[in-house]
Order: structure tokens, then sequence, then C-alpha cells
């Protein structure tokens, strides 16, 4: 991919040095997480981002070249390149024009044009070209055999070439794709008797928006109801435009030859150019949606993985439901099970006896945090707890995807002796404990923060979410000897087979102390070292550097600036004054560069630094269903899920409520991930609650004081004050149907 380093460096405006000195590194087979972290001096800099930009591109870059030269290689051998074509084929920079070239060379299966030439007729299609004064019945009726029956036959075979070739020419494909792009509009329509099935996609039963303005949400809810045979889609500009643009081409007379050329150009327009751009712009805007959602659910995920830890607490979790009892485990401090229980809260007989057990087991098993999943039952339970007044925090904990694991291979090789409860509660338990090592036993499509995920490209929409996990897990470092195998198996480096051998090797020897014992692990060679070492960690080890993110390539750096300052490395490890006072230039050399000693020295002061904060408990209010909930009260939640349109809103009821874009914050913001974040804590209004589709709206800036308005100069301010009081084109456009004519509605009034 090295020979594409300038054309990348062009497109995504780095410098060839950078993009060379990332790719170099990559043919090498080093991580992106390794890039960014260990070889900043190389890339200047450059981020996970940036760095992955880099390679999608190359790869592109190869597949557009691999295409190229396919293409080439076709047409020559069928013996029809000239210099001419292969300069348009140069020319080309998309794959849509570069497809739009090799058209009438593609095989294709046969055409109602290729059996009127085969008839003999394309003479008579280019007589009819040609636009003469000649009339076009008889020059049809010297064309009649018997396969060509009529004059009308011969006819209808010279527009069909005339068509093929109108939809064959790459000017007329383009210019037909810029009208798609400047005008087309995406129409739905509901099908006849599917009023009641699909009520879900009320808002698009008569629906349409330009192709240019739809977002990705909206484009994907139409598709996901024509693939359901809800909806009828189309996508097309107004076909009086289009028709004037190939008839402006190749219409030349207005005489009888015209005529026929003109049917041809309506023909050509509505069977071939139409449905196969349709198909195209359906299949981009299908794309386009796709990397917009999987954008959406790998920041979601990005932000669930690196939610907040409780850290080694011993935890009490509570797997909660009603006529099967309630599942309660005690873990130790590092997620170990200890005891198993069961209990049952919502039969009045047996209050006491589950009083008396968790009393007990917290006494028993010195608990210092409860667990409750938020599932069936979970507001329930947790309020049975707390009318305990245990004096202990407890947690209400987000138990998507819980059963998933609890059923899963990796469950049964954890728990054997378990049933599938136990481990749904332990799972529970550890999340809150230390989210991103347990989550990431999970499916991430199983964790409940994505939107239409079915729907996406599954391949990478899997390829995206494993980039996430393995940028997350790398961000915030790995335990050595506590670490599952399928946490380490995402560690820089690693894999499955390597993750397992680790395991392996430390059940072997009691626990790594030392980073340089993993050269001993099976299969795991300098390479893999190299890309590993920085991100695992071995507390209370044998060097105190193992214990932080300083990389041992480096360890003799810092064995320097501790002598040079008089001190051991353990001395100088999380001393901050000394290290300030340590001369940077004086550590650079020919491999070592500034960014690499900068990142030392930020280590050094604060070593093993875990980049989330503490997690803190948090209350509902007294509501527990969506009948509880009413127009108006301003209640507590937590933001649960984010997507293009807006933020879905845990307020302590079965329906999360959904916080459109336009009421998040009083400014105006076109993402909600420039005010949100996942699980932040928030305080709403209820707008809106509908109980037929059990669908609450809500509001956080009309829980917030408005900023104080600009002074008012002039009339003009007036003006413009007032007009931005209302509400905008674009804002509405990118809002649900539904929302904007709510939103209309509050404004103006019905």
């Amino acid at each position: 991919m090295i020979a594409f380093a300038g054309g990348v460096s062009a497109k995504l405006n780095i410098s060839l040095q950078q993009v060379t000195a990332v790719l170099e590194l990559l043919n090498e087979g080093a991580t992106i997480p390794f890039i960014a972290r260990y070889r900043k001096d190389k890339t200047g800099a450059l981020d996970e981002v940036q760095i992955q930009n880099i390679q999608d591109e190359a790869k592109f870059q190869q597949e557009f070249s691999d295409r190229k030269a396919f293409i080439e290689k076709t047409i020559t051998e069928q013996g029809k390149m000239t210099e001419a074509l292969q300069d348009k084929i140069n020319a080309a920079t998309t794959l849509a024009e570069l497809e739009d070239i090799y058209l009438p060379y593609k095989p294709k299966r046969k055409t109602k044009a290729q059996t009127a030439r085969e008839n003999g007729l394309e003479p008579l299609a280019l007589l009819l070209l040609e636009q003469g004064n000649v009339t076009p019945q008889e020059e049809a009726a010297k064309f009649i055999t018997e396969n060509v029956k009529t004059a009308e036959d011969a006819l209808q075979g010279a527009r069909d070439i005339i068509a093929e070739t109108i939809n064959e020419d790459a000017t007329v494909r383009a210019k037909m794709r810029k009208l798609f792009e400047d005008s087309a509009t995406v129409q739905s329509k509901v099908l006849t008797d599917k009023e009641t099935e699909g009520i879900k996609y009320k808002d698009y039963y008569d629906f349409s928006e330009p192709v240019s303005k739809i977002p990705s949400h909206r484009i994907l809810a139409v598709m996901r109801g024509f693939m359901e045979g809800i909806l009828r889609m189309s996508i097309a500009p107004v076909e009086e435009d289009a028709l004037a643009i190939i008839e402006k081409m190749y219409v030349k007379s207005h005489n009888l030859a015209g005529e026929q050329v003109t049917k041809a150009v309506k023909d050509a327009y509505r069977r071939l150019l139409q449905p196969s751009l349709e198909s195209e712009f359906r299949m981009a805007l299908k794309t386009k949606g796709d990397e917009e959602a999987i954008n959406v659910f790998a920041e979601n995920l990005r932000q669930l993985l690196l939610s907040s830890p409780l850290g080694g607490k011993r935890t009490l979790a509570i797997d909660p439901g009603y006529r099967t009892g309630c599942k309660v485990v005690c873990l130790d401090d590092k997620g170990s099970l200890k005891k198993t229980d069961l209990i049952y809260i919502h039969e009045p007989g047996k209050l006491a006896s589950a009083e008396h057990t968790i009393r007990a087991l917290v006494k028993q098993y010195d608990i210092q945090s409860i667990a409750v999943g938020d599932g069936t039952a979970g507001r329930e339970t947790e309020q049975f707890i707390k009318k305990l007044n245990l004096g202990l925090p407890i947690f209400l904990v987000n138990e998507d995807g819980a059963s998933i694991y609890s059923a899963s291979e990796t469950a049964r090789e954890e728990f054997p002796e378990q049933d599938i409860t136990v481990r749904g509660a332990v799972s529970i338990g550890r999340r809150l404990m230390d989210p991103l090592a347990e989550l990431v036993k999970i499916d991430p499509k199983s964790i409940g923060v994505g939107q239409y995920q079915h729907d996406v490209n599954q391949v990478r929409l899997k390829e995206r979410l494993d980039q996430t996990v393995v940028s997350c897990v790398n961000l915030v470092g790995v335990n050595l000897n506590t670490a599952s195998k399928h946490l380490l198996s995402y560690v820089s480096g690693i894999g499955p087979s390597i993750a397992d051998n680790i395991v392996k090797y430390r059940d072997e020897i009691g626990g790594f102390t030392s980073r340089k014992q993993l050269l001993k692990v099976p299969r795991l060679g300098n390479k893999a070292y190299e890309q590993c070492a920085g991100f695992l960690r071995i507390k209370d080890g044998e060097n105190p550097l193992d214990a932080s993110a300083v990389h041992p390539e480096v360890y003799d750096v810092v064995a320097k600036m501790a002598t040079d300052m008089g001190l051991d490395v353990k001395t100088l490890i999380g001393n901050e004054q000394i290290v300030k006072q340590l001369d940077t230039k004086k550590y650079i050399s020919e491999t070592i560069g500034e960014h690499t000693i900068k990142d030392i020295l930020n280590e050094l002061k604060k070593p093993g630094l875990d980049p989330r904060s503490e997690a803190q408990a948090f209350e509902f209010a007294n509501i527990y269903s969506i009948e509880d909930v009413h127009v108006g009260m301003i209640v507590p939640g937590v933001v649960t899920n984010i997507t293009r349109f807006g933020a879905f809103v845990d307020i302590g009821v079965k329906q999360d409520g959904l916080v459109h874009v336009s009421e998040i914050s009083h400014t105006y913001i076109t993402d909600p991930n420039e005010a949100l974040k996942l699980n932040q804590k928030v305080n709403v209004k209820v707008l809106e609650v509908d109980m037929a589709r059990k669908r609450i709206a809500l509001s956080i800036k009309q829980t917030m004081e408005a900023p104080p308005r600009q002074a008012r100069s002039n009339n003009s301010g007036n003006n413009n004050n007032r007009r931005n009081e209302q509400p905008k084109e674009k804002d509405l456009g990118n809002m649900d149907m539904g929302d904007a004519l709510s939103l209309l509605k509050k404004k103006f009034g019905k």
C-alpha cells in the first residue's frame, strides 16, 4: 500500500512523510493503537482516527487501482482499446466514472438492443440518429425479415439500439448523476392494506425529501419499511428535467426521424437510466446511512466501554425477577464468585426471608456495594434494597446483553457448574466493577447502544466495532495478572490463541512478576511483545515501570533520568516535582524524539492513571411505569443511547424517552454528541406521553435557564432575534416528520 502514499496524502491533506511512515509501520505488522501511542516520533503524533483514515484510504486506492487494471485488461482483450479510451480511463477519479466508461464493454445478459443488432437493425438506428429528412416507416420496411415481421417492429428494434446507446453514454450518465445529486427526491408511500401492520412507519406513509438533504436515520427507516414490504420507495428527479437534458444532446431535428429519437430518449430514461441510477443512489444512500449509523454505534460503544468503573469493591449483585425470584450473588474485590442465593420479594409471605438473606450476606461477605440489574423488576428490587437502610451505595446496572453472555460459551467456560441466572447476576456485578473488562465478552451488537444495527453492512459494522473495542482496551491498559483471556485478546499484538496461552502460562507460574516473562509464552514472539508490552500492567512487579504505560524499549532512558537526578527509578515514578525538573532535550536521540520523551514524562508524573472516572450512585424519581409519567413533570434520568436525531434517556420506567436534538440545548446543535455523553446524568421535562405507541417525548433544555440574549441595538437586531426563535427550515430538515409537525404546532398552534 506504500505505492499509494502520494494519493492518500493528497486526499487526506496529511504530509507524504507522515502517510509513508504510517503505511510502512502497518506493513510491518504494527497495530493502530501501538502506532498512535508508541511511534509518535515517526508519524508526527497522528492519532488513531487519522491513522485509521490513512489505512482505509490506502485500501480504497488499492481497490480502485485493481479495478482500473481489470477494466483495461478486459477492453484490451476485446481488441477495443484506443488511445482516447485509455485517456478517459486514466482521467477517471471515481469508481462511478470508471464503471460508466466500462459499461459498453461489460459482458451482459442478452438485451433488446443486442437482439435488434442480431436482426440487422443497427443501420436503421444509425440512420434515425442522423435525423435527416427520411420517412422512418419507409426506411424500416426495408429491414423486414423472418425475425422482423413489420416496419413497426424494425423501428422498435432501432429505438432499442438508440436507447442502449444513450444509456451507455458516459457523458449522459454523468449529467444524469449530477441531476440526481442536485434535485432527486426520496419518496415513500404506504402499500395498500399495510397501514395498520406498518404503524411504526406512519411518518413515511406519504413522504418526500431531497436526496441532498435526507439524513441517514431517515433513509435507513424508509429502506427498512421498504424491505419489510410496508412502503413503496422511489428515488428520482422531475422526469421532464431529465428528458430535457438528454434530448438536448440527442434530438437534433423536429422531423419524423427526430420523433423516433425522442421516443428512444424517453424509453432510455424510463427503462434503463432512471432504474439504474435509482439503484446506484439507493446503494449510495444506504452506504452513507450505514456509515453514519455505524459511526454513532461506535461512538456510543466507546463511551459505554469507557464508562466509570466502581473498581475493586466487594459487591452483592442481583438479577431481578418476578415469578422466578431474584438471583443474588456475592463477588470479592477481584470479581470472583463467592456465594449464590435466591430471594422472592414480590410474594408478601417471603419478604421477611428475603430481607434476612440480604442482611446476612452483606455481613458475612463484608459487602461494599450493591448492583441491581435494570431489566424486569429492577426498579422494584432497587426499592426493596433501599428500604433495608444498609448504608451501602446502590447502583442500577444496564443489563443489555447479560442474557446473551449468560448463555454463551464464554460464560459456560467461566462457570460450568452454574445456571444462566447465576451467570447473568455475576455479569451485572462485574459490569459495575469494571464495565470494559466485562463488556468485551459480549457481541457489541447485543449491548443495546446502536440503531438500525441489523440493517447496516454487517461486515463493516463488526470491523468498526472491533476497532473500537481494541482502541478502548489499549487506552485503559490491562492488568496482566487478573485480565480474562477475552480482555487480553483485544490488546495490541495479541489475538485469541496467544491470549489463551498467556492465561495458561500465568496459571502455571502463579502470576507474572515481569513483562519480560511474556517472551516465554508460547507463540508470543518479539514482534508481538513489542506491540503488547506497553499496554499490559503488572502491579507490584520486579520493575516498577511494568505497572505503567512506559514501554520496555525505553526503560534505559528512564533509568538514565533517575540516575541524573540521583534517585532510583521507583522513587522517580510519581514524583511530579522531580519529573518537572528534568531537561527533556538531554534525552532526545536519533531513535527517541520529543513526542516519546513527553509521553514518558507524563506517565512518570501519574503512572498507570485510569482515564475513566469512578462510578457514582444515581437515584431515579418515584415512578415505575409509563402510567406514572405525566406531561410537565421534571425528573432525573440517564442517557442510554445517542443517535443523530436525539438521545434516549432512562427515567426509571420500562420505556426510554426521546430527547429530540432540538430539545437538548438552548444553542443550536446538529449532533447530540456536541452536548451529551452516554451514561450522563440529566434532568428532563416530560413533553408528551404517547400511550398507544409507548413513546415518551422529553426535553433537557426546558429544565435549564436560557442564556441571556445579546443586547438589541437596532430594529434589524430585533427582527433577527425574532426569526431565530422560530423553527428554521434546516432545523426541521434534521427532524423526523412527526417531530417537526409537533414543533410547528407548539410554536404556532394548530
